[in-house]
């Protein structure tokens, strides 16, 4: 096995970030209709679930009673405070602690489903989070994403390469717009169930983050040699 790389809890740390996307990811919920994708995301799970970069808690409030428990995963001092606020006021059980996409600090095989959202853009080692997420998930439990991702035409990609390559990372908590998250899930072993590309918000000007991907995809069952 492996040795798994150990990562401090608070590691990613962008304090003026976190301030900045508590408020504007409020505002994005409603004006640019994210918290229906949000519901999308998450409708019919069951089990134990957990949630990767969780941020602020805002998926908190769409989850079905089916659930049984979330554990919910978030780095950043400042948004993992927000999202035990969050927590409070969740209609199921929400713990949230402290920790890497890229170690998690959970056992192996211990959840039905595992959540993504807004988060693979901006993690530090894409493969090695995926890698994590398949280990904590049982065999046949799904991966649910709701991601930023590559734009189709040509000449918004090439923006977000450009911006990738510069300012957007370091002006928005590391965050990639150009990463192919369908691309390194499959890469990482996961079926992809399906998916559909969006674009958020629905109208109005393209920018970067705009061109996103919802959809599930699953761990494969084992098969019976394994």
């Amino acid at each position: 096995m492996a040795q798994r790389t150990k990562i401090a809890p608070d590691a990613v740390h962008h304090p003026l970030f976190a301030r900045f996307y508590a408020r504007f990811s409020v505002a994005a919920d409603d004006r640019a209709g994210i918290a229906a994708y949000r519901g999308e995301l998450l409708d019919g799970l069951s089990g134990r679930v957990i949630e990767v970069g969780a941020g602020n808690g805002l998926n908190f409030a769409h989850y079905p009673a089916a659930v049984s428990e979330v554990v919910a995963i978030e780095p950043e001092r400042t948004l993992r405070q927000l999202a035990v606020r969050s927590a409070l006021r969740a209609e199921v059980p929400v713990d949230v602690v402290p920790g890497a996409a890229e170690a998690l600090p959970v056992k192996s095989e211990a959840f039905d489903a595992a959540v993504a959202s807004l988060v693979l853009c901006s993690v530090r080692d894409l493969p090695r989070a995926l890698s994590e997420i398949r280990r904590v998930l049982r065999p046949g439990g799904e991966l649910r994403f709701f991601e930023h991702g590559r734009a189709e035409g040509r000449a918004l990609a090439a923006v977000q390469r450009g911006v990738d390559r510069t300012v957007w990372p370091r002006l928005f908590g590391g965050c990639h717009t150009a990463r192919d998250p369908i691309g390194a899930i499959e890469a990482a072993g996961f079926e992809i169930v399906g998916y559909r590309h969006l674009r958020v918000p629905a109208s109005g000007v393209w920018t970067p983050p705009s061109p996103c991907v919802l959809g599930t995809a699953r761990r494969p069952a084992l098969g019976p040699d394994e």
